[in-house]
């Protein structure tokens, strides 16, 4: 029996049911999730199976993009450019980094990439943490805040992201 015409759209493959195949053969040989395959054949009894029968192979999801550095939520107002002054970027890096983007056009809720910041000499990397405060970040690396705040001119001290990496000057001396 040929199903052909009940799966007008198919977004993957098209496959003919042959002798010993399963959902789970088939997700396993395709690359896909048996939950992918399932859906994408609601019609489709998984236990009873008929050789000739013509069934959905979804395309396997694409790989998630690799993020140096960590991922950002946008917000109302969110403009590159003033991403890339906050977290010491640059919009060129971040446009890099989250092909596709359309940098007129950030959507409140989109998920991307911010690229990791490069600490110059003198100064070691340091992530904000939950309940951080300038004061007790200067307290640990025996520095002052005036100095953490020069290294980082577009950091709020009243605003401190948790993730945000910043970097912290060497101890005073």
């Amino acid at each position: 029996m040929n199903d052909t015409m009940s799966k007008p759209s198919c977004p993957g493959t098209l496959y003919t049911i042959r002798a010993g195949d399963t959902f789970f053969l088939l997700a396993q040989r395709f690359g896909v999730s048996l939950d992918a395959i399932l859906a994408a054949n609601p019609g489709v009894d998984p236990n009873n199976l008929q050789i000739g029968q013509v069934v959905c192979i979804p395309a396997p999801a694409p790989p998630k993009p690799e993020c140096p550095g960590f991922f950002y939520t946008i917000q109302p107002g969110d403009t590159l450019s003033e991403l890339a002054k906050r977290f010491g970027t640059t919009v060129k890096s971040i446009i890099d980094v989250n092909p596709g983007i359309d940098p007129r056009n950030l959507i409140v809720g989109q998920k991307i990439c911010i690229p990791e910041r490069r600490c110059p000499r003198g100064t070691v990397p340091y992530t904000i943490k939950q309940g951080d405060t300038l004061e007790a970040i200067a307290r640990k690396f025996h520095t002052s805040v005036q100095r953490i705040l020069k290294e980082n001119p577009s950091l709020d001290p009243k605003n401190l992201i948790v993730g945000e990496r910043i970097c912290v000057p060497a101890r005073n001396d």
